[in-house]
């Protein structure tokens, strides 16, 4: 019965992971999800020995469960944008699924090493649980989402944020969820050891302490009042590389900044890949465009294919790029780039075997590692695109030179599904870790601006075409994360594991059983 129950009890617990980000934000399944995984993990134990393949499969399935329910706008993309029939969407999504569930349950392997009793079983738990949601973030370029710590935005864990980011958030919610999972199965008694007070007394420290940091301004702002200006388009993503939009997408574009100048803005932005056309493709309406921007005085910021010619005749490359109409004119070419979306991996071999490897985006390079921040409206903006913004460590060490977080990007690719609404709390959460406002300009929503708190100040509505207006400033200061990076978080983390170890040991040396690299629980 056990072989049964326990995989659907942990594949539910995934999913529950997924009710506790954005849409439906209820933070407080994310901590019960963690909980049943380590409950679970407990009692299959059975008062015998947990295997490390055990620990495996029951991770695996609580990943199942998550990338399922969280990652469903997988689908959507592949099968409404991609072109791909039913079944192969199918396919490819539960391919996606499968491998990040693997990612996710590759640490948990490793659980047994750790841990054979309840201090050593909530000190590795917390710690394994980080280094699955890290190691996820850069194996196959990583796939950073889904994070439990993104559910904390509101919470008294938000506090950590600018310390340990949203990895370190995610190992403290492991934490607590396993000291409660321990009190569940039955081996804590809180009245009568004073080692168990501590020990639960230990997993609620961080909520408290979160709610004091939250009052720590680690960041400041000086200059005046930047006043920035949105358009939000909303061109249907069928319809956006069509020769025959062309117009229709540049006259919404024109016409949405003819309305914004009227309002006394500093800076105007437009989304990802606004213009659907190559840079070298349009010299006149480049032009035209600094011309206005130099007019007016109102810099532009817009998302656009910049196509590098190659001087000896070849086919040159073509970069997902955010440019500077105005007073400084400059350009960012995109780092991090999205598989298939903006790349083909194993180009050679794959592309033209289905629509899917030939969208109309997918031969992007990326950009070189190191480039300035752009200038606009007196301030340093860091640029962000699409993707790029989900990277915590991207985000900060680019906030390091810059003044303002700016994201663009083009969520038609996701439908109405609920992965816009995903990317827009991530979002949310590097403003919240570098302690700089956020603009995040979007062809169909959700286009916001964000404080250096993570608070939604302003936003337009999905799928309209709409424009809107807001105040920002330009910020000074680090925080402890932009400074020093996850590496805060492995300081935690290592010393857990080791802890964790030490303890499994002399309770080893003390019981004559040896180190066989399971986990044995008793009550």
């Amino acid at each position: 019965m056990r072989r049964l129950l326990f995989p659907l009890v942990s594949a539910g617990a995934g999913g529950l992971m997924t009710l506790s980000l954005a849409p439906f934000n209820y933070w407080a399944c994310g901590l019960l999800s963690l909980a049943l995984l380590a409950w679970l993990y407990l009692m299959a134990s059975g008062g015998k020995t947990l295997r490390g393949r055990t620990t495996l499969w029951l991770a695996f399935c609580y990943g199942l469960g998550l990338f399922t329910s969280g990652g469903s706008w997988v689908y959507i993309s592949i099968t409404n944008f991609g072109n791909s029939s039913v079944p192969l969407g199918l396919a490819l999504t539960g391919s996606f699924v499968a491998l990040m569930a693997i990612l996710l349950a590759a640490p948990f392997y490793f659980l047994g090493r750790f841990t054979d009793n309840k201090f050593s079983f909530a000190l590795a738990f917390a710690a394994l649980w980080f280094i699955s949601e890290w190691f996820r973030s850069w194996i196959f370029t990583g796939f950073p989402w889904l994070f439990s710590g993104y559910a904390h935005l509101e919470t008294w864990l938000s506090g950590w944020a600018p310390i340990v980011s949203v990895y370190g958030i995610g190992l403290l919610l492991a934490f607590s969820a396993a000291v409660l999972a321990l009190a569940a199965s039955g081996r804590l008694t809180p009245l009568k050891q004073r080692s168990h007070i501590a020990l639960l007394s230990v997993a609620l420290f961080p909520w408290p302490i979160g709610a004091a940091l939250a009052n720590v301004e680690w960041t400041h702002a000086e200059g005046k009042i930047i006043t920035v200006g949105l358009v939000q388009a909303n061109i249907p993503q069928e319809k956006k590389w069509l020769p025959e939009f062309r117009g229709e997408t540049i006259s919404r574009y024109q016409d949405g900044t003819r309305a914004l100048s009227d309002k006394d803005v500093d800076v105007i932005i437009w989304p990802e890949a606004a213009l659907p056309m190559l840079y070298g493709q349009a010299p006149n309406l480049m032009r035209a465009l600094q011309r206005n921007a130099e007019k007016t005085g109102v810099d532009l910021i817009s998302g656009i294919l910049y196509d590098i010619r190659d001087p000896n005749g070849g086919s040159g490359v073509v970069h997902n790029s955010a440019a500077v109409y105005g007073r400084s004119p400059s350009v960012y070419h995109k780092r991090h780039l999205v598989p298939f979306g903006e790349y083909v991996p194993l180009e050679d071999f794959i592309r033209g075997t289905i629509e899917f490897f030939n969208l109309p985006t997918s031969f992007i390079r990326s950009g070189p590692e190191e480039q300035r921040p752009l200038n606009a409206a007196g301030a340093s903006w860091a640029p962000l695109i699409c993707y790029e913004i989900v990277y915590p460590r991207l985000v900060s060490n680019s906030a390091l030179s810059a003044q303002v977080l700016l994201t663009i990007s083009n969520d038609a690719w996701f439908g109405e599904s609920i992965g816009p609404l995903q990317h827009m709390q991530m979002a949310q959460m590097r403003a919240l870790e570098t302690g700089r406002y956020l603009v995040r300009g979007t062809n169909t929503g959700v286009t916001a601006i964000v404080d250096p708190r993570g608070r939604i100040l302003k936003q337009l509505p999905q799928f309209e075409q709409a424009n809107m207006t807001g105040d920002i400033r330009a910020m000074r200061g680090s925080t402890p994360f932009m400074l020093a990076g996850i590496s805060i978080v492995f300081a935690l983390a290592l010393p857990m594991l080791a802890l964790a170890a030490i303890l499994r040991r002399k309770r080893a040396d003390k019981t004559g059983n040896p180190a066989t690299g399971e986990v044995t629980t008793n009550k």
